[in-house]
Protein backbone atom coordinates (compact mmCIF):
# COMPACT_ATOMS: atom_id res chain seq x y z
CA UNK A 1 0.00 0.00 0.00
CA UNK A 2 3.07 2.74 0.46
CA UNK A 3 4.66 1.71 -2.37
CA UNK A 4 0.90 2.74 -4.41
CA UNK A 5 0.63 5.91 -2.43
CA UNK A 6 4.03 6.82 -3.40
CA UNK A 7 3.54 5.91 -6.94
CA UNK A 8 0.43 8.42 -6.82
CA UNK A 9 2.26 10.81 -5.09
CA UNK A 10 5.15 10.74 -7.77
CA UNK A 11 2.51 10.86 -10.58
CA UNK A 12 0.93 14.16 -9.29
CA UNK A 13 4.11 15.28 -9.12
CA UNK A 14 4.56 14.25 -12.55
CA UNK A 15 1.49 16.04 -13.62
CA UNK A 16 2.11 18.84 -11.98
CA UNK A 17 5.82 19.23 -13.63
CA UNK A 18 4.00 18.45 -17.29
CA UNK A 19 1.85 21.63 -16.86
CA UNK A 20 3.87 24.03 -15.56
CA UNK A 21 7.27 22.75 -15.39
CA UNK A 22 9.14 25.36 -12.94
CA UNK A 23 7.13 28.30 -12.17
CA UNK A 24 6.81 30.66 -14.81
CA UNK A 25 8.63 34.13 -13.90
CA UNK A 26 5.34 35.60 -13.74
CA UNK A 27 2.61 33.22 -13.33
CA UNK A 28 2.37 32.64 -9.32
CA UNK A 29 1.07 28.86 -8.89
CA UNK A 30 -1.21 28.21 -6.08
CA UNK A 31 -1.60 24.33 -4.73
CA UNK A 32 -4.94 23.84 -2.55
CA UNK A 33 -6.18 20.59 -1.36
CA UNK A 34 -9.24 20.17 -3.40
CA UNK A 35 -10.73 22.25 -6.80
CA UNK A 36 -13.57 24.46 -7.00
CA UNK A 37 -16.98 23.11 -7.02
CA UNK A 38 -18.40 26.14 -9.40
CA UNK A 39 -17.25 29.59 -10.12
CA UNK A 40 -20.88 31.18 -9.54
CA UNK A 41 -20.39 32.77 -6.14
CA UNK A 42 -23.83 32.22 -4.91
CA UNK A 43 -23.81 28.50 -4.95
CA UNK A 44 -21.23 27.56 -2.63
CA UNK A 45 -19.71 28.18 1.24
CA UNK A 46 -16.33 26.41 1.06
CA UNK A 47 -13.11 28.54 0.96
CA UNK A 48 -11.00 27.02 -1.79
CA UNK A 49 -13.86 27.70 -4.38
CA UNK A 50 -13.90 31.16 -2.48
CA UNK A 51 -9.72 31.50 -2.92
CA UNK A 52 -10.45 31.38 -6.09
CA UNK A 53 -13.69 33.13 -7.04
CA UNK A 54 -12.36 36.14 -5.09
CA UNK A 55 -9.97 37.21 -7.12
CA UNK A 56 -12.55 37.77 -10.19
CA UNK A 57 -15.50 39.67 -8.20
CA UNK A 58 -15.45 42.25 -5.79
CA UNK A 59 -16.94 42.48 -2.46
CA UNK A 60 -19.30 45.08 -1.20
CA UNK A 61 -17.55 45.66 1.46
CA UNK A 62 -14.26 43.97 2.41
CA UNK A 63 -11.94 42.54 5.52
CA UNK A 64 -8.59 43.78 6.18
CA UNK A 65 -5.70 42.04 6.68
CA UNK A 66 -6.31 42.50 10.96
CA UNK A 67 -10.46 41.57 10.43
CA UNK A 68 -11.77 45.18 10.10
CA UNK A 69 -14.73 45.72 7.33
CA UNK A 70 -13.77 48.76 5.26
CA UNK A 71 -15.19 50.09 2.04
CA UNK A 72 -14.36 48.36 -1.13
CA UNK A 73 -16.89 48.67 -3.90
CA UNK A 74 -19.10 50.66 -1.44
CA UNK A 75 -16.75 53.67 -0.96
CA UNK A 76 -19.60 55.03 1.85
CA UNK A 77 -22.37 52.87 3.84
CA UNK A 78 -24.60 54.93 6.64
CA UNK A 79 -27.42 53.10 9.04
CA UNK A 80 -30.53 55.46 9.12
CA UNK A 81 -32.36 53.66 11.25
CA UNK A 82 -31.88 50.01 13.06
CA UNK A 83 -33.23 48.14 9.91
CA UNK A 84 -32.28 50.44 7.04
CA UNK A 85 -28.50 50.86 5.29
CA UNK A 86 -27.40 53.55 2.76
CA UNK A 87 -24.92 52.39 0.52
CA UNK A 88 -23.39 54.53 -1.78
CA UNK A 89 -20.64 53.26 -4.21
CA UNK A 90 -18.34 53.82 -6.38
CA UNK A 91 -18.54 55.48 -9.82
CA UNK A 92 -15.69 54.47 -11.97
CA UNK A 93 -15.70 50.38 -11.63
CA UNK A 94 -16.20 48.45 -14.89
CA UNK A 95 -16.77 44.59 -15.33
CA UNK A 96 -14.18 42.78 -17.51
CA UNK A 97 -17.02 42.90 -20.20
CA UNK A 98 -16.35 46.75 -20.21
CA UNK A 99 -20.22 47.43 -18.35
CA UNK A 100 -20.23 49.84 -15.66
CA UNK A 101 -20.97 48.52 -12.49
CA UNK A 102 -23.70 50.20 -10.75
CA UNK A 103 -26.67 50.05 -8.12
CA UNK A 104 -29.01 47.54 -10.50
CA UNK A 105 -25.88 44.91 -10.41
CA UNK A 106 -25.53 44.84 -6.38
CA UNK A 107 -29.23 44.82 -6.46
CA UNK A 108 -29.52 42.03 -8.60
CA UNK A 109 -26.58 40.14 -6.51
CA UNK A 110 -28.90 39.77 -3.20
CA UNK A 111 -32.18 38.68 -5.31
CA UNK A 112 -30.50 36.17 -7.35
CA UNK A 113 -29.59 34.56 -3.63
CA UNK A 114 -32.70 35.01 -2.54
CA UNK A 115 -34.36 33.54 -5.35
CA UNK A 116 -35.84 30.28 -4.27
CA UNK A 117 -35.68 28.72 -7.83
CA UNK A 118 -31.54 29.11 -7.66
CA UNK A 119 -31.33 27.13 -4.35
CA UNK A 120 -28.30 28.76 -2.78
CA UNK A 121 -26.81 27.90 0.44
CA UNK A 122 -25.69 31.36 1.14
CA UNK A 123 -29.67 32.40 1.21
CA UNK A 124 -29.54 32.00 4.85
CA UNK A 125 -27.35 34.71 4.99
CA UNK A 126 -29.44 37.23 3.29
CA UNK A 127 -32.79 36.81 3.94
CA UNK A 128 -33.63 38.84 6.48
CA UNK A 129 -33.37 41.57 3.79
CA UNK A 130 -36.82 42.55 3.01
CA UNK A 131 -36.51 45.61 0.79
CA UNK A 132 -34.04 46.85 -1.95
CA UNK A 133 -34.14 49.89 -3.05
CA UNK A 134 -32.53 51.80 -5.97
CA UNK A 135 -32.14 55.57 -4.97
CA UNK A 136 -30.12 56.61 -8.14
CA UNK A 137 -27.52 54.83 -10.56
CA UNK A 138 -24.96 54.88 -7.49
CA UNK A 139 -26.73 54.44 -3.97
CA UNK A 140 -29.13 51.34 -2.71
CA UNK A 141 -30.83 51.31 0.35
CA UNK A 142 -30.90 48.00 2.08
CA UNK A 143 -34.14 47.10 4.53
CA UNK A 144 -34.00 44.14 6.75
CA UNK A 145 -37.17 42.67 8.75
CA UNK A 146 -35.23 43.33 11.90
CA UNK A 147 -32.15 44.66 13.09
CA UNK A 148 -29.37 43.31 12.00
CA UNK A 149 -26.01 42.73 14.05
CA UNK A 150 -24.06 40.75 11.25
CA UNK A 151 -25.61 42.86 7.92
CA UNK A 152 -21.85 44.42 7.45
CA UNK A 153 -20.40 41.02 7.93
CA UNK A 154 -22.60 39.57 4.93
CA UNK A 155 -22.29 42.28 2.94
CA UNK A 156 -18.47 41.74 3.09
CA UNK A 157 -19.14 38.58 1.70
CA UNK A 158 -21.15 39.31 -1.15
CA UNK A 159 -19.40 39.17 -4.67
CA UNK A 160 -20.96 41.82 -7.13
CA UNK A 161 -22.05 40.01 -10.26
CA UNK A 162 -23.01 42.03 -13.47
CA UNK A 163 -27.04 41.09 -13.98
CA UNK A 164 -26.95 41.83 -18.02
CA UNK A 165 -24.51 39.19 -18.74
CA UNK A 166 -25.80 36.70 -15.90
CA UNK A 167 -29.58 36.77 -17.04
CA UNK A 168 -27.67 36.97 -20.92
CA UNK A 169 -25.83 33.38 -20.61
CA UNK A 170 -28.23 32.18 -17.79
CA UNK A 171 -26.79 30.43 -14.45
CA UNK A 172 -25.30 27.06 -15.73
CA UNK A 173 -22.98 29.03 -18.61
CA UNK A 174 -22.15 31.74 -15.89
CA UNK A 175 -20.84 28.69 -13.72
CA UNK A 176 -18.44 28.05 -15.65
CA UNK A 177 -17.39 31.56 -17.42
CA UNK A 178 -17.69 33.99 -14.56
CA UNK A 179 -16.69 37.52 -15.02
CA UNK A 180 -16.58 39.65 -12.28
CA UNK A 181 -15.36 43.46 -11.78
CA UNK A 182 -12.17 41.62 -9.70
CA UNK A 183 -8.38 42.19 -10.61
CA UNK A 184 -8.67 39.14 -12.28
CA UNK A 185 -10.18 37.40 -15.21
CA UNK A 186 -10.76 33.45 -16.03
CA UNK A 187 -8.92 32.10 -18.76
CA UNK A 188 -9.38 28.65 -18.32
CA UNK A 189 -10.80 25.72 -16.28
CA UNK A 190 -9.88 22.48 -16.61
CA UNK A 191 -11.97 20.07 -13.77
CA UNK A 192 -9.42 18.48 -11.58
CA UNK A 193 -6.46 19.85 -13.19
CA UNK A 194 -5.99 23.92 -12.94
CA UNK A 195 -7.90 27.28 -13.06
CA UNK A 196 -5.58 30.02 -14.93
CA UNK A 197 -6.46 33.64 -13.97
CA UNK A 198 -4.83 36.93 -15.82
CA UNK A 199 -4.82 40.36 -14.56
CA UNK A 200 -7.49 42.45 -15.52
CA UNK A 201 -5.11 45.40 -16.95
CA UNK A 202 -8.40 48.23 -16.38
CA UNK A 203 -8.99 47.06 -12.79
CA UNK A 204 -10.05 50.09 -11.21
CA UNK A 205 -8.21 49.74 -8.05
CA UNK A 206 -4.53 50.64 -9.94
CA UNK A 207 -2.43 47.37 -11.28
CA UNK A 208 -1.73 44.24 -9.26
CA UNK A 209 2.10 42.95 -9.63
CA UNK A 210 1.23 39.47 -10.51
CA UNK A 211 0.20 39.16 -14.46
CA UNK A 212 -1.10 35.66 -14.11
CA UNK A 213 -2.20 32.81 -11.36
CA UNK A 214 -2.44 29.02 -11.73
CA UNK A 215 -4.50 27.12 -9.38
CA UNK A 216 -4.05 23.42 -9.20
CA UNK A 217 -5.96 21.16 -6.69
CA UNK A 218 -3.50 18.86 -5.20
CA UNK A 219 -4.78 16.42 -2.56
CA UNK A 220 -2.18 14.76 -1.16
CA UNK A 221 -0.12 16.86 1.07
CA UNK A 222 3.14 15.27 0.64
CA UNK A 223 3.11 15.88 -3.02
CA UNK A 224 2.15 19.38 -2.40
CA UNK A 225 5.05 19.66 -0.56
CA UNK A 226 7.50 18.31 -3.35
CA UNK A 227 6.28 21.01 -6.10
CA UNK A 228 7.10 23.68 -3.41
CA UNK A 229 10.24 22.11 -3.03
CA UNK A 230 11.00 21.39 -7.24
CA UNK A 231 10.08 25.18 -7.75
CA UNK A 232 6.73 24.22 -9.15
CA UNK A 233 5.07 26.21 -6.85
CA UNK A 234 4.36 29.52 -4.92
CA UNK A 235 2.34 28.62 -2.18
CA UNK A 236 0.69 25.72 -0.89
CA UNK A 237 -2.22 25.03 1.14
CA UNK A 238 -2.28 22.70 4.52
CA UNK A 239 1.35 21.56 5.33
CA UNK A 240 2.00 19.07 7.55
CA UNK A 241 3.49 19.76 10.49
CA UNK A 242 5.88 17.08 10.27
CA UNK A 243 7.28 18.37 7.15
CA UNK A 244 7.97 22.26 8.44
CA UNK A 245 11.18 21.95 9.31
CA UNK A 246 12.32 20.01 6.36
CA UNK A 247 10.97 22.85 3.98
CA UNK A 248 12.44 25.57 6.58
CA UNK A 249 16.15 24.02 5.93
CA UNK A 250 15.56 24.67 2.30
CA UNK A 251 16.73 28.34 1.23
CA UNK A 252 14.18 29.22 -1.46
CA UNK A 253 11.16 28.74 0.13
CA UNK A 254 9.35 28.66 4.13
CA UNK A 255 6.46 27.63 5.57
CA UNK A 256 3.76 30.67 7.17
CA UNK A 257 1.66 29.96 10.01
CA UNK A 258 -1.24 31.57 11.51
CA UNK A 259 -4.02 31.16 14.24
CA UNK A 260 -7.06 29.95 12.41
CA UNK A 261 -10.65 31.00 12.76
CA UNK A 262 -11.15 27.59 11.23
CA UNK A 263 -12.33 24.54 13.89
CA UNK A 264 -12.77 20.89 12.94
CA UNK A 265 -15.96 18.72 14.03
CA UNK A 266 -16.98 15.16 13.89
CA UNK A 267 -21.12 15.94 13.12
CA UNK A 268 -23.79 13.28 13.96
CA UNK A 269 -27.04 12.77 11.72
CA UNK A 270 -29.45 12.81 14.73
CA UNK A 271 -31.89 11.42 12.76
CA UNK A 272 -29.79 8.36 12.13
CA UNK A 273 -31.43 5.23 14.26
CA UNK A 274 -27.67 4.54 15.14
CA UNK A 275 -27.14 8.05 16.68
CA UNK A 276 -29.99 8.85 17.81
CA UNK A 277 -29.43 7.72 21.29
CA UNK A 278 -27.82 10.14 23.14
CA UNK A 279 -26.00 7.33 25.04
CA UNK A 280 -24.27 6.59 21.70
CA UNK A 281 -23.31 10.28 21.08
CA UNK A 282 -21.57 10.52 24.51
CA UNK A 283 -20.33 7.67 23.51
CA UNK A 284 -18.97 8.82 20.51
CA UNK A 285 -17.53 11.97 22.08
CA UNK A 286 -15.81 9.95 25.13
CA UNK A 287 -14.13 7.31 22.76
CA UNK A 288 -12.28 10.04 20.60
CA UNK A 289 -8.40 10.64 21.71
CA UNK A 290 -8.77 14.74 20.59
CA UNK A 291 -5.45 15.32 22.40
CA UNK A 292 -3.26 12.81 21.13
CA UNK A 293 -4.70 13.73 17.72
CA UNK A 294 -3.77 17.67 18.22
CA UNK A 295 -0.27 16.12 19.50
CA UNK A 296 1.03 13.32 17.41
CA UNK A 297 -0.90 13.65 13.95
CA UNK A 298 -1.00 17.88 14.09
CA UNK A 299 1.98 18.76 16.32
CA UNK A 300 0.32 20.51 18.34
CA UNK A 301 -0.88 23.19 15.28
CA UNK A 302 -3.99 23.26 17.16
CA UNK A 303 -5.81 23.73 20.09
CA UNK A 304 -8.97 22.40 22.35
CA UNK A 305 -12.35 22.80 20.74
CA UNK A 306 -15.30 22.32 23.29
CA UNK A 307 -18.42 24.19 21.05
CA UNK A 308 -19.05 24.59 17.37
CA UNK A 309 -18.12 28.23 17.33
CA UNK A 310 -14.64 29.79 17.02
CA UNK A 311 -13.09 31.20 19.92
CA UNK A 312 -12.61 34.77 17.74
CA UNK A 313 -16.62 35.11 17.57
CA UNK A 314 -18.36 37.31 19.73
CA UNK A 315 -20.59 34.68 21.90
CA UNK A 316 -17.75 31.96 22.27
CA UNK A 317 -18.18 30.39 25.73
CA UNK A 318 -15.70 30.08 28.31
CA UNK A 319 -17.66 27.99 30.61
CA UNK A 320 -17.77 25.33 28.52
CA UNK A 321 -15.72 22.51 29.48
CA UNK A 322 -14.25 19.44 26.92
CA UNK A 323 -16.15 15.55 27.29
CA UNK A 324 -13.00 14.40 28.16
CA UNK A 325 -11.51 10.79 26.78
CA UNK A 326 -12.26 7.69 28.58
CA UNK A 327 -12.72 4.91 25.84
CA UNK A 328 -13.86 2.20 28.66
CA UNK A 329 -16.73 4.62 29.84
CA UNK A 330 -17.18 4.83 25.78
CA UNK A 331 -17.79 1.13 25.67
CA UNK A 332 -19.75 0.89 28.50
CA UNK A 333 -22.48 3.48 27.16
CA UNK A 334 -22.42 1.62 23.41
CA UNK A 335 -23.12 -1.47 25.57
CA UNK A 336 -25.85 -0.09 27.28
CA UNK A 337 -27.66 1.66 24.08
CA UNK A 338 -26.88 -1.97 22.48
CA UNK A 339 -25.17 -1.11 19.82
CA UNK A 340 -21.50 -2.67 20.84
CA UNK A 341 -19.76 -3.99 17.63
CA UNK A 342 -22.24 -2.80 15.05
CA UNK A 343 -21.33 -0.40 12.40
CA UNK A 344 -20.68 3.35 12.30
CA UNK A 345 -20.96 4.62 8.40
CA UNK A 346 -18.26 7.69 8.71
CA UNK A 347 -17.52 9.78 5.81
CA UNK A 348 -14.03 12.42 5.43
CA UNK A 349 -12.88 14.65 2.83
CA UNK A 350 -9.37 13.92 1.82
CA UNK A 351 -7.04 16.71 0.96
CA UNK A 352 -9.13 19.44 2.14
CA UNK A 353 -8.01 20.24 5.85
CA UNK A 354 -4.86 19.58 7.29
CA UNK A 355 -4.15 15.92 7.71
CA UNK A 356 -7.84 15.33 7.50
CA UNK A 357 -7.24 11.64 6.37
CA UNK A 358 -5.20 11.08 9.29
CA UNK A 359 -7.64 12.76 11.68
CA UNK A 360 -10.58 10.37 10.55
CA UNK A 361 -8.19 7.08 10.20
CA UNK A 362 -7.45 8.41 14.00
CA UNK A 363 -11.10 8.17 14.59
CA UNK A 364 -11.88 5.00 13.51
CA UNK A 365 -9.28 3.81 15.20
CA UNK A 366 -10.45 5.60 18.59
CA UNK A 367 -13.91 3.99 17.84
CA UNK A 368 -12.90 0.49 16.87
CA UNK A 369 -10.76 0.64 20.27
CA UNK A 370 -14.64 1.01 21.67
CA UNK A 371 -15.87 -1.74 20.67
CA UNK A 372 -17.83 -0.70 17.62
CA UNK A 373 -16.66 -0.97 13.76
CA UNK A 374 -16.65 1.98 11.61
CA UNK A 375 -17.29 1.76 7.92
CA UNK A 376 -14.97 5.03 7.01
CA UNK A 377 -15.39 6.46 3.22
CA UNK A 378 -13.50 8.98 1.96
CA UNK A 379 -15.72 11.04 -0.59
CA UNK A 380 -14.46 13.30 -3.33
CA UNK A 381 -14.81 17.10 -2.16
CA UNK A 382 -17.50 18.65 -4.84
CA UNK A 383 -19.63 15.37 -3.86
CA UNK A 384 -19.42 15.77 0.09
CA UNK A 385 -20.05 19.37 0.40
CA UNK A 386 -22.71 18.80 -2.07
CA UNK A 387 -24.37 16.38 0.27
CA UNK A 388 -24.08 18.26 3.37
CA UNK A 389 -25.35 21.72 1.48
CA UNK A 390 -28.39 19.40 0.71
CA UNK A 391 -29.00 17.84 3.85
CA UNK A 392 -28.61 14.59 2.38
CA UNK A 393 -25.25 13.57 3.49
CA UNK A 394 -25.18 9.76 3.99
CA UNK A 395 -23.37 8.73 7.31
CA UNK A 396 -23.84 8.35 10.77
CA UNK A 397 -20.85 10.78 11.90
CA UNK A 398 -18.89 12.85 9.12
CA UNK A 399 -15.83 15.06 9.66
CA UNK A 400 -16.10 18.80 8.90
CA UNK A 401 -14.53 22.23 9.18
CA UNK A 402 -16.48 25.36 9.62
CA UNK A 403 -14.64 29.42 9.63
CA UNK A 404 -17.82 32.08 10.31
CA UNK A 405 -17.29 35.13 7.86
CA UNK A 406 -18.68 37.64 10.28
CA UNK A 407 -16.75 36.26 13.58
CA UNK A 408 -20.30 36.00 15.27
CA UNK A 409 -21.14 32.84 16.48
CA UNK A 410 -24.88 33.43 15.94
CA UNK A 411 -24.14 32.70 12.01
CA UNK A 412 -22.22 29.68 12.59
CA UNK A 413 -25.17 28.11 15.18
CA UNK A 414 -27.83 29.00 12.84
CA UNK A 415 -26.36 27.09 10.19
CA UNK A 416 -25.40 24.16 11.67
CA UNK A 417 -28.51 24.39 14.36
CA UNK A 418 -31.50 25.80 13.22
CA UNK A 419 -33.99 23.89 11.80
CA UNK A 420 -35.70 26.09 8.94
CA UNK A 421 -31.78 24.97 7.07
CA UNK A 422 -30.81 21.82 5.42
CA UNK A 423 -27.53 21.87 6.36
CA UNK A 424 -28.50 21.22 9.92
CA UNK A 425 -28.68 17.83 11.62
CA UNK A 426 -30.17 18.67 15.04
CA UNK A 427 -33.14 17.05 15.51
CA UNK A 428 -34.58 16.31 18.87
CA UNK A 429 -38.54 16.86 19.70
CA UNK A 430 -40.28 19.91 18.09
CA UNK A 431 -40.43 22.08 20.98
CA UNK A 432 -36.83 21.62 21.47
CA UNK A 433 -36.00 22.83 18.12
CA UNK A 434 -38.35 25.36 18.20
CA UNK A 435 -36.85 26.62 21.37
CA UNK A 436 -33.61 26.86 19.90
CA UNK A 437 -34.86 28.48 17.22
CA UNK A 438 -36.03 30.79 18.95
CA UNK A 439 -32.62 31.88 20.82
CA UNK A 440 -30.84 31.80 17.46
CA UNK A 441 -33.39 34.36 15.79
CA UNK A 442 -33.22 36.56 18.45
CA UNK A 443 -29.56 36.75 19.05
CA UNK A 444 -29.61 37.55 15.46
CA UNK A 445 -31.55 40.45 15.68
CA UNK A 446 -30.27 41.78 18.99
CA UNK A 447 -27.81 44.71 18.53
CA UNK A 448 -25.86 44.61 21.19
CA UNK A 449 -23.14 42.84 21.39
CA UNK A 450 -22.77 41.88 25.26
CA UNK A 451 -26.63 41.44 25.32
CA UNK A 452 -26.20 38.83 22.20
CA UNK A 453 -23.56 36.92 23.82
CA UNK A 454 -25.47 35.83 26.95
CA UNK A 455 -28.20 34.36 24.10
CA UNK A 456 -25.24 32.97 22.31
CA UNK A 457 -24.20 31.23 25.34
CA UNK A 458 -27.64 29.68 26.60
CA UNK A 459 -27.91 28.42 23.14
CA UNK A 460 -24.27 27.06 23.50
CA UNK A 461 -24.98 25.18 26.67
CA UNK A 462 -28.27 23.88 26.17
CA UNK A 463 -26.81 22.27 22.74
CA UNK A 464 -24.01 21.18 24.48
CA UNK A 465 -26.37 18.32 26.78
CA UNK A 466 -28.05 17.44 23.46
CA UNK A 467 -24.19 16.52 22.27
CA UNK A 468 -25.12 17.13 18.58
CA UNK A 469 -21.38 17.26 17.87
CA UNK A 470 -17.40 16.19 18.77
CA UNK A 471 -16.13 19.03 19.23
CA UNK A 472 -12.21 18.30 17.69
CA UNK A 473 -10.08 21.42 17.60
CA UNK A 474 -9.57 25.12 16.04
CA UNK A 475 -6.65 24.63 13.62
CA UNK A 476 -3.18 27.15 12.79
CA UNK A 477 -2.87 27.10 9.44
CA UNK A 478 0.53 26.26 7.77
CA UNK A 479 1.31 27.25 4.24
CA UNK A 480 4.65 27.56 2.48
CA UNK A 481 5.49 29.45 -0.03
CA UNK A 482 8.52 30.87 -2.47
CA UNK A 483 10.93 33.69 -1.20
CA UNK A 484 10.44 35.04 -4.34
CA UNK A 485 6.82 36.21 -3.58
CA UNK A 486 6.03 39.12 -0.63
CA UNK A 487 2.53 37.21 1.32
CA UNK A 488 1.22 37.03 4.67
CA UNK A 489 -0.80 34.44 5.44
CA UNK A 490 -4.77 35.69 7.02
CA UNK A 491 -6.80 34.15 9.97
CA UNK A 492 -9.82 33.84 7.68
CA UNK A 493 -7.97 31.72 5.12
CA UNK A 494 -8.57 34.21 2.48
CA UNK A 495 -5.95 34.30 0.19
CA UNK A 496 -5.88 38.00 -1.84
CA UNK A 497 -3.72 37.62 -4.64
CA UNK A 498 -3.58 41.52 -5.54
CA UNK A 499 -1.89 41.66 -2.36
CA UNK A 500 0.96 39.64 -3.26
CA UNK A 501 3.97 40.47 -5.07
CA UNK A 502 7.32 39.82 -5.97
CA UNK A 503 10.29 40.33 -3.86
CA UNK A 504 12.93 42.56 -5.88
Amino acid sequence: MKKIIVLLILLTIAMVACSTGEVEEKSLVILQGVDATTLDPIMHTDTPTGNIEYQIFDTLLTRNSNMEIVPLVAKAYQSVSDTEWLITLEENIRFHNGTSLTAKDVIFSIERILEEDNNSPRMGYYNSITGLERLSEYEVKITTDSPNPVLLSRLAELRIVPKEYVEEVGNSYFSQNPIGSGPYKLISWVKDEEIILVKNEDYWQGEVDIEKVIFKPVPESAARVMALQANQADIITNVPPHQVKEIDEVNNIQTLSVDSTRFIMLAQTMKNDLVNDIKVREAINLAIDVESIIKNILGGNATLSTQPVCNFDVGYSPYIEPHGYDYVKAKELFEEAGVLGKTITMQSPSGRYSMDREVAEAIKANLEQSGMRVDLQFIDWASYVGSIISGEINADIWLIGWASATFDAGTTLKQWLHSSLPMSQYRLEHSRNEYIDSLIDKGLSTLNDLEREKIYHEIIEEISNDIPFVNLYQQRDIYGSNTRIKWEPRSDEVIKVKEISWNE
